[in-house]
């Protein structure tokens, strides 16, 4: 397991969807003999900390694979991590818990300085939705507190576009992983009466959570008297 000695950022960040953000400048991996260089943090806190060696334990599996979601124990480990730090309690702060008016708001948490991933809070008040979308890269998240609706999509490679197949609730503690293409094509939405937060993996540096992650695609409407398959 990799050894780390946590560095904090100076003032934590946060940022609508439609605004991109950019983390502190890349740390230089260093020598060969010299240990990774520590997670770059815009929380505190020793829950962040703890979920940030558990994927730099999921890394070390893997150390020289071009893509660690294809293995089952990287995804494994990944999907316990992220079991855990939803099952913390004082893993966000309340600033972190704040949400925006219009859209979802992505707090962020933590971006690992060699650039494998980045992890932030998603906050959801009633009525706010992700676009359609599959993944550029390897993604995860968890639900912390209220209830999300997970609406799922298969893709028509012939067609160029996605349809609906199911919904099914994310309540408190749901996990999920999936890997970068169109096998894991989805929309999350609150439709519930209260605010909903989730916290997100991405496989992706900080700088690039607003531009390299989702996928946006194109859907055909679905009929108005069209029934989804439970889950």
């Amino acid at each position: 397991m990799s050894q780390t000695a946590f560095q904090l950022a100076s003032s934590p960040s946060s940022f609508s969807v439609e605004h991109a953000v950019r983390l502190v400048p890349p740390v230089d991996s260093g020598s060969a003999n010299e240990p990774a260089p520590a997670p770059v943090f815009t929380a505190t806190g020793a829950a962040v900390a703890s979920l940030c060696a558990a994927l730099d334990a999921a890394f070390d599996v893997c150390p020289d694979c071009d893509d660690p979601s294809r293995h089952a124990d990287f995804a494994r480990r990944v999907r316990a991590a992220l079991a855990e730090a939803a099952a913390t309690p004082d893993l966000l702060t309340p600033a972190q818990r704040e949400g925006a008016p219009t859209t979802y708001r992505r707090h962020l948490l933590a971006a690992d300085p060699q650039g494998r991933y980045a992890i932030a809070a998603l906050v959801w008040m009633p009525g706010h939705a992700s676009p359609v979308h599959a993944h550029h890269t390897w993604c995860g998240y968890a639900v912390l507190d209220g209830t999300l609706t997970e609406s799922v999509y298969q893709w028509n490679d012939a067609e160029g576009c996605a349809s609906e197949t199911r919904q099914h609730p994310r309540a408190a503690g749901a996990v999920s992983f999936t890997r970068a293409g169109h096998a894991g094509i989805h929309r999350l939405l609150n439709t519930s009466g209260a605010p909903a937060v989730s916290i997100h993996l991405y496989g992706v540096a900080g700088e690039h959570i607003s531009t390299h992650v989702n996928d946006l695609v194109n859907v055909v409407a679905a009929p108005a008297d069209a029934t989804l398959a439970a889950a």
